[in-house]
């Protein structure tokens, strides 16, 4: 068994992918999922559908409400944009975008690292195909790196110098399905939307199913996910 790592994993094509990269690579993998009051639950099966597959070492799920301060689509009662093809997506940030979404993961991530020894970290972010996010670019990265090495015994100690991975940061969605195709990653699995049905229906139209979409097409690869609409997003 290989060095620990912990694998941040929602159950959509991005983290999934980076879990399989991470298996790769010779980690003993640790997945950590969030239930973090989003309306998109269902993603916590699809999580579970992921790493049982991949046969992870540990999955834990957290339980954190970030109902209690919204501000998102994804943590309130805010309607979730829809678009007719990914071509119409702006340069804004999204009412998606989740108030420090990824700082607070990342906290329980680098709190579970140490709590296991473990200098690595993985996190699905993606600077190209996606929806405009501030934490997901790469010097948000480096300078949550920096930071974390300062912040916990193991790096004061320097008994362990934590890195974070983030190996589809630069990769466009079709690289990204490419890669996570040739590592055997069974999106049929996952789940992307951010307003699905109750029983885990894509809605075809969000941010999310677009670029999903418009990824599975441009890389000539049969996107598996049932959706609700016949709209084909490309």
């Amino acid at each position: 068994m290989g060095p620990p790592a912990v694998v941040l994993l929602s159950g959509g094509l991005d983290s999934s992918t980076v879990l399989a990269m991470a298996r790769e690579q010779g980690f003993s993998c640790h997945a950590l999922s969030f239930r973090y009051g989003q309306r998109h639950v269902v993603e916590l099966e699809a999580a579970g559908r992921v790493a049982s597959a991949a046969g992870v070492a540990e999955h834990v799920i957290a339980d954190i409400d970030l109902r209690v301060f919204g501000g998102s689509a994804l943590t309130s009662e805010t309607a979730v944009p829809k678009h007719a093809s990914a071509e119409e997506l702006g340069d804004d940030i999204p009412v998606t975008y989740v108030p420090a979404r990824n700082t607070i993961f990342l906290s329980f991530a680098v709190a579970w690292a140490e709590v296991l020894g473990a200098s690595d970290i993985f996190l699905g972010v993606n600077a190209l195909d996606y929806s405009g996010y501030p934490d997901c670019r790469p010097e948000y990265i480096a300078a949550y790196e920096a930071m974390a090495n300062m912040a916990t015994r193991a790096g004061v100690e320097g008994t362990t110098r934590l890195k974070i991975h983030t190996p589809l940061i630069e990769l466009t969605k079709a690289q990204i399905i490419e890669q996570g195709s040739r590592l055997g990653v069974d999106y049929g699995l996952t789940i992307s939307c951010y307003d699905p049905t109750p029983d885990g229906a894509a809605c075809g139209g969000c941010d999310s199913c677009l670029l999903r979409r418009r990824g599975f097409g441009q890389a000539g690869v049969s996107d598996p996910t049932r959706y609700q609409t016949e709209k084909t997003g490309q």
